[in-house]
């Protein structure tokens, strides 16, 4: 069965804890950090604020995903879908709308990072069309 949840833009004031409460229930692929502390999410969405959405269903945020775009390429980040709503549909969903909207504002190339060992992600993005880029590596630096 497929659910069609809402899928509509983040709001700061009305859906930050609920989003945070869902990221803690994702049992892996999932870290939150600095970075989505409560000021750094505010700075997001003052960039690119239609590039971070939820699914709801009935008042309940079951999915999440943030693109964002620097002119040049993009990157998502916090694909999430409650567990209790997987495999229904809802990450297609977000994604497939994100890209939509990256492409809309010039976007031709788009990066996503999943962890090593999440195998149920590396499948969903293949069959979602993406592919592993082995040859690239990715390197982080903390200014914190």
């Amino acid at each position: 069965m497929t659910v069609t949840p809402g899928i509509r833009q983040f709001d700061f004031d009305g859906d930050y804890e609920r989003v945070i409460g869902l990221w803690q229930t994702i049992e892996t692929g999932m870290h939150i950090g600095p970075s989505d502390a409560p000021e750094e999410i505010k700075k997001k969405i003052e960039r690119d604020p239609d590039l971070f959405l939820v699914a709801e269903q009935n008042g309940e945020i079951i999915g999440t995903i943030i693109g964002a775009f620097d002119g040049r390429r993009g990157m998502i980040y916090h694909l999430a879908v409650h567990n209790a709503f997987r495999r229904q549909g809802i990450g297609q969903a977000l994604l497939a709308e994100v890209e939509k909207r990256l492409k809309e504002k010039g976007c031709i190339k788009c990066l996503l990072m999943v962890l090593e060992d999440n195998e149920t992600a590396k499948r969903f993005y293949e069959e979602s069309g993406w592919k592993a880029v082995p040859e690239d590596l990715v390197f982080m630096k903390m200014f914190i």
